[in-house]
């Protein structure tokens, strides 16, 4: 509830509809998690190291530590922030009505249906849930793919090390997709990420199923999910933009905690997906079906692009049969000038009347 308040809620009302400053928030805010979730595991391996009742202690002294910290900075800025003190709220229509439990779970009913129906049917469903479609995978250093790894030879020091680039490309994520926002805008810049992710990802994963050395296919995989996440941080970026900015500030938490809900129940499908193919050398059909999943998630987001741009590429102007602009050389070579639009005849007659003929020695367009 804290993460989807201050992620999906608060970062809009800090920002005051500024899109630069809505951008920095939330790769700065990436970028603090993604630092803390790569030195967090680190500083325990090296303390379990040494004693892992030493481990233990230091996990809850953090863990209880930590939620003094939470309380501090949250009412800090709380009250740094007027916006966030507003108590606008609907009104509740059930107040003052008589209730039972067969009431009561009625209404619980009827608003997961009516939450769950201005979800599908919002504008920004398709980037939402694409990003949610993102989570069904288990081509990330996580507990399936860890333990994959340390099954075809690799020890725990390498795995950390492999980890340790993978953090460094998601961290290189967070300050490319501003950039690429701020040139491009967040519905471009995040088909772009996505697409870079599909490659990464359908490539490793395909070389699973040839005739290479696995040893060699289980490098070429760890080095595609690895350049992977540089696509999977930019599009979680661009597509919780476009959340964020979309979608109307009295329904934005129910939006993202569905949003949330689908993310953790493909999640769970991930793991589903190591209990039904258990063993090592069957890691290659959750694998198959993470690719599925990544792919299946950028045809969504196509949609999406599609309904909103009317088109996913620039097509070139003789393949649309749209008129283009040309430049012709002013009289005396001193420049150019620019016709409006190409008109062969039109261009031509305007050549006749504004330049001199060939035997001046004057070049022609």
């Amino acid at each position: 509830m804290n993460t989807i308040a201050i992620e999906r809620d608060w970062v809009v009302t800090i920002a005051d509809g500024d899109p630069g400053t809505l951008r920095a928030l939330n790769s700065q805010m990436r970028r603090i998690d993604l630092f803390c979730k790569l030195v967090g595991p680190l500083v325990i391996a090296f303390v379990d190291g040494a004693s892992t009742t030493v481990a233990v202690f230091a996990v809850l002294g953090m863990t209880a530590g930590s939620v003094f910290v939470e309380y501090f900075t949250i009412q800090a800025v709380y009250l740094t922030v007027p916006a966030l003190q507003s108590t606008n709220q609907p009104p509740d229509s059930s107040a003052g009505q008589p209730s039972n439990s067969i009431n009561s779970v009625r209404n619980q009913l009827h608003a997961v249906g009516s939450t769950l129906a201005f979800y599908f049917t919002h504008s920004a469903f398709l980037p939402s849930f694409s990003l949610a479609l993102l989570y069904f995978t288990v081509l990330s250093f996580s507990g399936q793919m860890v333990a994959y790894l340390l099954a075809i030879g690799l020890d725990s020091p390498q795995i950390g090390l492999l980890r340790l680039l993978s953090t460094v490309l998601e961290l290189s994520a967070t300050c490319l997709a501003p950039v690429v926002m701020n040139k491009i805008g967040p519905v471009r810049a995040g088909i772009w990420f996505v697409n870079w992710q599909i490659i990464c990802v359908v490539t490793a994963v395909g070389l699973l199923w040839t005739d290479v050395r696995p040893l060699y296919a289980s490098i070429a995989l760890v080095a595609g999910v690895i350049a992977s996440r540089v696509g999977l941080w930019g599009f979680d970026l661009s597509a919780q933009i476009i959340v964020q900015e979309e979608v109307e500030p009295d329904h934005r938490g129910s939006f993202s905690a569905l949003e949330a809900s689908f993310q953790n129940a493909f999640e769970l499908l991930a793991f589903a997906s190591t209990i039904v193919f258990p063993k090592p050398e069957q890691f290659r059909y959750p694998a198959v079906i993470s690719a599925a999943a990544v792919a299946s998630a950028g045809v969504l987001y196509a949609l999406f692009v599609r309904q909103r741009r009317g088109h996913l590429l620039h097509a070139s102007p003789c393949l649309t049969g749209k008129k283009f602009k040309v430049r012709s050389r002013l009289e005396g070579g001193a420049g150019w000038r620019e016709l409006p639009q190409w008109d062969e005849e039109e261009s031509r007659s305007q050549e006749r009347q504004n330049l001199p003929s060939e035997a001046s020695g004057v070049g022609r367009t």
